[in-house]
């Protein structure tokens, strides 16, 4: 399915402003079908004189007209004069009589989608038209709770007619855990009295302590009751709670948090009053601190064994230091740098949230553990990265750090032996299924078929075939110098990474 983005600059909706604006509605659209207990549809115009709808919300209040998304669809031939005319004269239109979609009675309304308020005098900006479909099948007798909520749609479709809803200055933030109409509703006048409050609102204010009802009261006298004193608050508390701005908000009292959203009514630029939408998210901020709290574990973790990593690549170089064998001395300087190249995967992970890291950055320093070290009193050799890793998984970075680092130790001490200067070329590639690492360098290049047996062969072929399941090769390049290709398939990872 095409996205909002995908369909409306198909269908010659180029303005940035005016996309931003219809993806802020959509955003909206399960609000809207809540209050309205109706499907809401959201249509721009095609360049042959019709309309193509570009985002539909089902009421999760009320019987869903549409069984099928009929995003990308055409409108349909009883709606398009409807839509028309909302479009082109910029005014709410109601449908004169119920209309039957399959068999099932239904009231449509078409709102006008104006982009900012429209100056007095000057010609609106229609970018789309808003349609509400109402089923009538299920028609009964509505409560208070329904009435209020229609209201409260009622006014924010004038508000859309008149380019004041969606509002760009409320900060965009997490939809995870954001208050719905059905969590809990409050509906407050322009002097911030709660003239209505849902059944779950009134529970979510008792379970902070609030024991009287929410109607006929401040809201603001309430929440200052409510919460406990010298406890610091959010200080977008007060307007949120006034419904001056639309921002959210959390409260926390008696171990309940509860998270408050204002939407403020206007009618033609003038405050009427405001929607509080309310939620009790006490066990979600608890999931969130757990989160908080493993998140520093598992960093703390990784630098502590980084620390270790280091303390014991410390004492490896001492005792090679101390070693009069040459033999021995070269395998402690080894073991040195394989211990400190899975130290530097480990200090990024502690730098960080995620348990990923950017590779670039750690084979980055690792190329610095190894090159100057690794090469012979007499030559230069000098190190060029092309391509990028990308991010990578810990499960992932750790073993390729560890391999490329024997790859390129073998490539400056064996390739560019008894040379005066050499260069190593490690080229990355990745795609989305897979990551190819090609180590080549100048050096002497090795007779085709005849790999390297020794400990460091063996470490890469154990991590690069068995741990990421790759595959690894070894060949002479024309001329001179050895060339190693690497191909690690990235099927497992999540494509967030």
């Amino acid at each position: 399915m095409s996205t909002l983005s995908d369909l409306v600059t198909a269908h010659g909706v180029h303005d940035a402003a005016d996309i931003e604006w219809l993806h802020r509605l959509a955003g909206d659209g399960q609000l809207l079908a809540d209050l309205a207990f109706a499907d809401i549809v959201i249509w721009v115009p095609t360049e042959d004189d019709s309309f193509i709808a570009v985002a539909h919300t089902r009421p999760s209040s009320a019987a869903t007209l549409f069984y099928r998304d009929i995003v990308g669809d055409r409108v349909r031939p009883q709606w398009r004069t409807q839509i028309r005319d909302a479009f082109a004269e910029a005014r709410i239109v109601d449908s004169a009589s119920p209309d039957w979609f399959e068999e099932t009675p239904t009231r449509v309304r078409a709102v006008p989608i104006v982009r900012g308020t429209t100056a007095a005098g000057a010609a609106p900006r229609v970018i789309g038209v808003l349609t509400r479909h109402t089923n009538l099948g299920e028609a009964r007798t509505p409560s208070r709770q329904q009435i209020t909520f229609n209201d409260c749609a009622d006014d924010l479709f004038g508000m859309v007619a008149w380019g004041e809803f969606p509002d760009l200055s409320a900060p965009t933030s997490p939809r995870r855990g954001a208050p719905r109409a059905p969590d809990g509703l409050i509906r407050i006048d322009v002097d911030g009295v709660t003239t209505f409050a849902s059944p779950n609102a009134l529970s979510a204010f008792n379970r902070m302590g609030f024991d009287d009802e929410l109607e006929g009261e401040s809201l603001v006298e309430v929440v200052t009751q409510i919460l406990p004193a010298k406890r610091q608050f959010d200080e977008s508390l007060p307007v949120v709670v006034t419904g001056r701005a639309p921002w959210r908000t959390d409260i926390e009292a008696r171990g309940v948090t509860v998270s408050l959203r204002a939407i403020p009514l206007r009618d033609h630029g003038v405050r009427i009053g405001a929607i509080v939408l309310c939620r009790d998210v006490t066990e979600m901020r608890h999931q969130e601190q757990e989160l908080i709290t493993k998140d520093a574990t598992i960093r703390e973790i990784h630098h502590r064994v980084k620390n270790n990593l280091q303390t014991v690549a410390s004492l490896l170089r001492i005792q090679a230091r101390r070693t009069y064998s040459d033999e021995a001395r070269e395998a402690l300087s080894h073991a040195t740098r394989r211990v400190a190249a899975i130290a530097v995967v480990h200090d990024t992970l502690s730098e960080g949230l995620a348990q990923n890291v950017d590779f670039d950055d750690v084979f980055h320093r690792v190329l610095k553990l190894v090159a100057e070290v690794a090469a012979a009193p007499n030559t230069r050799a000098r190190t060029k990265t092309t391509g990028s890793f990308g991010r990578l998984p810990s499960e992932y970075a750790t073993p390729l750090a560890l391999a490329l680092t024997e790859l390129v130790t073998n490539a400056v001490e064996h390739g560019l032996a008894d040379r005066e200067e050499g260069e190593v070329e490690i080229r990355a590639d990745r795609t989305d299924e897979r990551l190819e690492v090609r180590v080549r360098d100048t050096g002497v290049g090795l007779p085709e078929g005849q790999v390297g047996r020794g400990l460091g062969t063996q470490i890469v072929r154990t991590l690069i075939q068995g741990e990421l399941g790759g595959t690894i090769d070894w060949h002479t390049l024309m001329g001179s110098g050895t060339e190693v290709t690497i191909d690690i398939p990235l099927r497992y990872i999540e494509r967030d990474v």
